[in-house]
């Protein structure tokens, strides 16, 4: 039994093909299942002529790709991305090397409505377990890494659906408080799932081993980024909690990049809420019209809900910056950026962000009937 088996609460059982995940796994449609298998050993020799005649090799005629469905799709993608990976790790524009693979990762994109090559999705959660796990280095701790992920999927997606209802609630709603209180007991286990990361993934192995084979790669004239923690859109949670519309520049325009790396869905919800009135705002608006001493119970008891949320925000943020403080020390790293695009500088952002609007919220329940005023940022 794996950590994903512990918190997933069926999700094979969506219409949705991208949650349909034990199917993923299963799917080998381009028969990599052995040649992968020697991937770790490759990538020690830094060999790549291997890799280069191991991506030739899979690289299926796009008119088979043409009849594949969504899950067959996503499993292709996710065996060809680990020697995209690999040979970029190893210095090599894999799509240069290789050019047949081009139109095999634009239809790859245009079946399953995402990037034109692999994401932290496809490295993860959609990643068989046991001895058809794909990995680059083969190493314990890349395992652990890939957990840590697998892990946070389902509750991810249940906190967006709690996100999506709080979205369409007001702070007297009884269900405001509700749906905070849900979204709040799957947020953690992003806590949850960064502790397993600090207790079993040292930064330097991250850093120095691991990390290079996140690389962005060159498709079509585009860098793409590789797998990639940022890409696990806890900022979909922000969105609706606080960030919506009270942000700062700098996260605006990593979310602008970020979005295109999510699920269809995802980048729909995004889309949806981007530009509303978060759940803070909300709360804000309505502490602004109170001027009797004692606040209603329900104002109460939302704010009471957010602030919880924001805390648990708020220490997951504190320990991813942590971590990436550790990995991207001088002496340790080998990248001046995370493999998400942006500095450690932004996680502080975010975090003080956080921090700030948990503040606030906090006050309102120390001092009933005062109002909340102004943005967070």
């Amino acid at each position: 039994m794996t950590l994903y088996d512990l918190v997933a609460p069926g999700l094979d059982t969506c219409a949705e093909p991208r949650y349909r995940i034990a199917e993923i796994r299963a799917a080998d449609p381009l028969g990599a299942d052995a040649l992968l298998t020697a991937l770790p050993a490759m990538n020690r020799d830094a060999d790549v002529p291997a890799l280069t005649v191991a991506l030739r090799a899979l690289v299926p005629d796009p008119d088979r790709v043409a009849e594949w469905c969504v899950i067959e799709a996503l499993a292709a993608m996710r065996d060809l991305g680990m020697l995209l990976g690999s040979l970029k790790r190893h210095g090599v524009q894999p799509v240069a090397a290789v050019p047949e693979v081009l139109p095999v990762l634009q239809e790859l994109a245009r079946r399953t409505d995402m990037v034109p090559r692999d994401t932290v999705h496809h490295y993860t959660t959609w990643n068989p377990l046991g001895p058809r796990q794909r990995m680059f280095t083969g190493h314990a701790m890349e395992a652990h890494l890939q957990d840590a992920v697998r892990m946070v999927f389902p509750s991810l997606v249940a906190a967006l659906g709690t996100c999506g209802r709080l979205a369409r609630l007001e702070p007297y709603d009884p269900g405001f408080a509700l749906a905070l209180d849900r979204t709040a007991q799957h947020v953690q286990a992003m806590v949850d799932a960064i502790d397993f990361t600090v207790d079993n993934v040292s930064p330097d192995y991250f850093a120095r081993t691991l990390r290079p084979y996140f690389e962005k790669i060159d498709v079509a004239g585009r860098d793409y980024l590789g797998p990639a923690a940022a890409q696990v859109p806890l900022w979909l949670v922000d969105l609706t909690v606080w960030q919506c519309d009270r942000t700062d520049p700098g996260y605006d325009a990593f979310l602008a990049e970020s979005v295109d790396y999510s699920l269809p869905s995802w980048r729909a919800f995004h889309a949806a809420h981007q530009g509303g009135v978060s759940a803070v705002g909300k709360l804000s608006a309505a502490l602004s019209w109170e001027t009797v001493h004692r606040l209603p119970p329900e104002l109460v008891a939302s704010a009471h809900s957010l602030a919880r949320v924001l805390r648990i925000l708020k220490t997951f943020r504190a320990r991813h910056l942590g971590i990436a403080r550790k990995a991207y020390s001088d002496g340790v790293r080998l990248y001046d950026q995370g493999s998400g695009g942006a500095p450690v500088a932004l996680l502080r952002t975010v975090l003080d962000l956080t921090r700030d609007n948990e503040t606030l919220v906090r006050r309102t329940t120390r001092r009933p009937g005062a109002p909340l005023r102004g943005a967070a940022a």
